[in-house]
């Protein structure tokens, strides 16, 4: 006669072995929420609260706490902490509209170069990028002379840049390329007083004739931020000029910061 023993892999008559590794799996995830949550602040925190009514002391260092200080070395001999206890001084240029938190800050002075809202980036560091082996990483197509545009394509150099006026801005003189990942990453426009300028591929639509440009109107052209050197744009230059075209969406006229009802 056979028989069947409901027991197999219990411990106790209560426990048997599915239940602890259910167990285990709950602490392990948990703990994992807990490493995740704490490793995502390492740049950005402890958080402002928000509220202009609060003191400026007033600190959130969010759920379960800030991570501890890690030390990060880069492949160029760079060694950063994080998180390194310093905080970003840069007054908001903005009043609150409102006493809550979350409420809307309104541009005080030329929202174009007020680094808020759409126009807002980070103190990154004032150095290039580096390719693997240490050269600049974006440069101008007369400095990488052996990338070239696709004959299929149009080239956009010698073609007028059209702005979100219907005004020609400038005419686009180079093309600078990522060295890295082979595409472009900004052209290189000058403009009618004889300034160079770079605007961003992602801010671009590129035609057969002309390229279009809707982020910004043609007289803010003469007010993107400059490169310190002709043929190289450092990480903090980088932020600042795409902030710049960021910025224009929401500030470069009037009637784009109105409700649309």
């Amino acid at each position: 006669m056979l028989s069947f023993s409901s027991e197999v892999g219990a411990i106790t008559g209560y426990i048997d072995v599915a239940q602890v590794v259910l167990y285990i799996f709950w602490v392990f995830f948990f703990g994992l929420i807990v490493y995740l949550q704490r490793e995502g602040k390492r740049e950005g925190y402890p958080l402002h609260p928000g509220n202009p009514d609060l003191p400026a002391h007033v600190r959130y260092d969010g759920a379960f706490g800030m991570p501890d200080p890690k030390v990060f070395r880069t492949a160029h001999g760079e060694t950063f902490v994080a998180p390194n206890g310093r905080e970003d001084t840069r007054p908001i240029a903005g009043k609150y509209t409102g006493g809550v938190i979350g409420a809307a800050l309104e541009p005080v002075g030329d929202p174009m170069k007020l680094a808020i809202g759409p126009g807002a980036y980070a103190e990154r560091l004032d150095r290039p990028d580096y390719t693997f082996d240490g050269k600049p990483k974006i440069v101008p197509m007369r400095v990488a002379t052996d990338y070239s545009i696709e004959p299929r394509d149009p080239d956009p150099r010698g073609k007028p840049v059209i702005a979100a006026d219907e005004e020609v801005a400038g005419t686009v003189t180079d093309v600078w390329v990522d060295l890295a990942e082979s595409v472009i990453r900004y052209f290189e426009v000058r403009l009618p007083s004889g300034r160079h300028v770079l605007l961003p591929h992602n801010f671009t639509r590129v035609g057969s004739h002309a390229l279009q440009v809707a982020s910004i109107l043609a007289k803010q052209f003469q007010g993107v931020p400059a490169t310190r050197h002709p043929d190289q744009v450092t990480f903090l230059e980088e932020e600042r000029i795409m902030a710049y075209y960021g910025g224009g969406t929401l500030y470069a006229t009037p009637d784009r910061a109105e409700p649309i009802v």
